[in-house]
């Protein structure tokens, strides 16, 4: 029981430091970043990285043990569509986080990454993609968890 529910908390928890990192992200970056912005991003992103994994680690342990077992979650066309969604959020964080990475040798040498429009631009959109999924995800976990069938 106690398993259950604290396996829960950190899958949501996870979720909402995921989301917040994510919000912090979008709301820093810009073209011409101070250190600090920058740094800002960097930590947020790390934050981002370490509470995607806590998803993942929790959400498994759930429908392996904790869940309503694991032949309702595959047997379920929702189920995939929202494993389907976390995997393309996954794959859209990609490119910030190794784009961000890239900027942490420059950082400790006080020197701020060189950012071009487009750049930031595409930066911004593929964080809004991984913030749309990530309020996608939750509509999707109240439908398996209502049993609706979708199609």
């Amino acid at each position: 029981m106690w398993g259950s529910a604290v396996t829960a908390y950190l899958h949501y928890l996870g979720f909402m430091l995921a989301f917040g990192a994510l919000v912090v992200e979008s709301l820093t970056l810009k073209k011409d970043l101070s250190l600090k912005e920058a740094w800002r991003v960097v930590a947020a992103d790390a934050v981002y990285g370490l509470s995607a994994t806590m998803i993942l680690i929790t959400g498994i342990l759930r429908v392996l043990y904790f869940g309503k077992g694991t032949n309702y979650y595959l047997s379920s066309p929702v189920f995939y569509t929202k494993v389907g969604i976390f995997i393309i959020i996954s794959l859209l964080s990609l490119y910030p986080t190794f784009s961000f990475l890239s900027w942490v040798k420059g950082l400790r040498d006080s020197k701020l990454p060189n950012l071009d429009l487009p750049q930031v631009q595409w930066l911004s959109w593929l964080i809004r993609g991984e913030l749309v999924g990530f309020a996608l995800i939750p509509l999707f976990a109240a439908i398996l968890a209502r049993g609706i069938r979708l199609f």
